[in-house]
């Protein structure tokens, strides 16, 4: 047979239909298509498994949160999706607002069983006056609203901790803040670092809080952002993990125990007694009032971590004109009504802590006489929030927190004092 030039020669090979050098050619680079795209698959396969290794062990990390929806975010944000997960949670929260006017919900605010309190006992050690009662800020006030109740265990026959509730504003009168007052004369202050933040390390203290603080731990609360958040820096064990910012919200601990609040380089400066300085953007109060100027959509000054207009989990601290610590966390906060509380609270200075519900927590323990504060023996500010009193007592806490135990070393838990008269302390310039 002739073969014409620029035709196909039917096969004659094999048992089936004739098959043309045009078809052959055409199966050929299929089979390169099919071999090549299994090798993309392979390869991208390889890469995905420890990414998929590293995502599920996030959201298995207790650390990372309390709740799934927590650790994923926080995964998100270690790898190059801040601004997404950033800019999903402000949506979210933007269309779930606290709802306005209602009720809190039956027993959110504690009635104190009676407000006044024993007198410490003459050989008490040198200690401030409780806490005035805090004047609410939601009109018409309900029972206990605003009035401390003595918490965690007495130092040395005397309470150093006082808590209570309030609504945050005369609008969502459905939501209820813890406010945790702490005397800055029995109790000193200790920073516990943590591997994610600052990162680095390691530290003279880092979680778990071991059974020798714990003999005089009386309170816990958690510290400020994640630093790349904060815009600020981080000083302890006499060095400089991340540089301090002139002018940035400062929580400053000495050599002694004591601690405070202040703007970096004004109230507050580097001195040899400094322990620590934790900062977290720029103070929410001053002179015992709200900052001018407190602008809730101005990211530059107040975190962008989400829209500080959102009502969110929120939290801060300050310090009284009479040296004591003031705590505030809880649900439906901005930072105009966060900075509120805290004046309303006595603060002259303060400043926002970690915000989101998986972060905001202070515990106070009442551990049995000669017993170790633990996760059993404490209790949070609030029964709402999250993780419990147990992950300061835990090895895989990353983040930092702020103790303040006794300045008497370990503590023997004595019954909690409820009668007599409260001493006067000087109201707040």
């Amino acid at each position: 047979m002739t073969e014409t030039p620029g035709t196909d020669v039917p096969s004659t090979t094999g048992s089936g239909p004739p098959v043309s050098r045009q078809d052959r050619r055409k199966r050929v680079r299929s089979g390169r298509r099919r071999r090549v795209v299994l090798i993309v698959a392979i390869v991208v396969a390889g890469l995905m498994i420890p990414v998929g290794i590293s995502f599920g062990s996030a959201l298995s990390n207790p650390a990372n949160g309390s709740s799934i929806g927590a650790r994923a975010a926080e995964w998100f944000r270690g790898h190059g999706a801040e601004s997404a997960v950033n800019w999903i949670e402000n949506l979210w929260y933007s269309h779930h607002q606290p709802p306005v006017g209602g009720k809190p919900p039956k027993g959110a605010i504690k009635v104190p069983t009676t407000t006044a309190v024993t007198a410490p006992p003459p050989e008490a050690p040198p200690h401030l006056a409780p806490p005035d009662p805090i004047t609410p800020l939601a009109s018409s006030p309900l029972a206990g609203e605003g009035q401390w109740s003595p918490a965690g265990r007495l130092v040395d026959g005397v309470p150093a901790v006082y808590e209570t509730e309030l609504r945050p504003d005369p609008i969502h009168t459905s939501q209820v803040v813890g406010v945790a007052w702490m005397d800055t004369m029995l109790l000193n202050a200790t920073l516990y670092s943590g591997s994610i933040i600052p990162g680095g390390g390691p530290f003279s203290h880092t979680a778990p809080i071991n059974s020798d603080a714990a003999s005089s731990v009386v309170a816990v609360f958690n510290a400020g952002f994640l630093m790349a958040n904060a815009n600020g820096g981080y000083y302890t064990d006499g060095r400089t993990e991340i540089p301090l910012r002139a002018g940035a919200a400062s929580f400053v601990i000495y050599d002694n125990g004591t601690a405070t609040v202040g703007a970096w380089g004004s109230d507050v400066s580097m001195a040899p007694d400094v322990a620590s300085v934790r900062q977290n953007l720029d103070l929410l109060v001053s002179n015992g009032q709200p900052v001018p100027g407190l602008d809730a959509s101005d990211t530059s000054k107040w975190g962008f971590t989400l829209g500080n207009q959102v009502y969110v989990w929120r939290s801060g601290v300050g310090v009284t004109a009479d040296g004591a610590l003031v705590y505030v966390g809880g649900p439906s906060l901005n930072i105009t009504s966060l900075a509120n509380v805290l004046a309303a609270a006595g603060c002259v200075r303060a400043m926002e802590l970690d915000i989101n519900t998986d972060w905001v927590n202070m515990a106070a323990y009442s551990p049995a006489a000669g017993q170790p504060a633990a996760p059993s023996n404490g209790a949070n500010l609030l029964s709402t929030m999250s993780g419990g009193s147990s992950r300061y007592f835990q090895s895989y806490w990353e983040r930092d927190f702020i103790t303040m135990s006794s300045a008497y070393g370990a503590q023997q838990s004595l019954p909690v004092p409820t009668t007599s008269t409260v001493p006067q302390r000087r109201a707040p310039s």
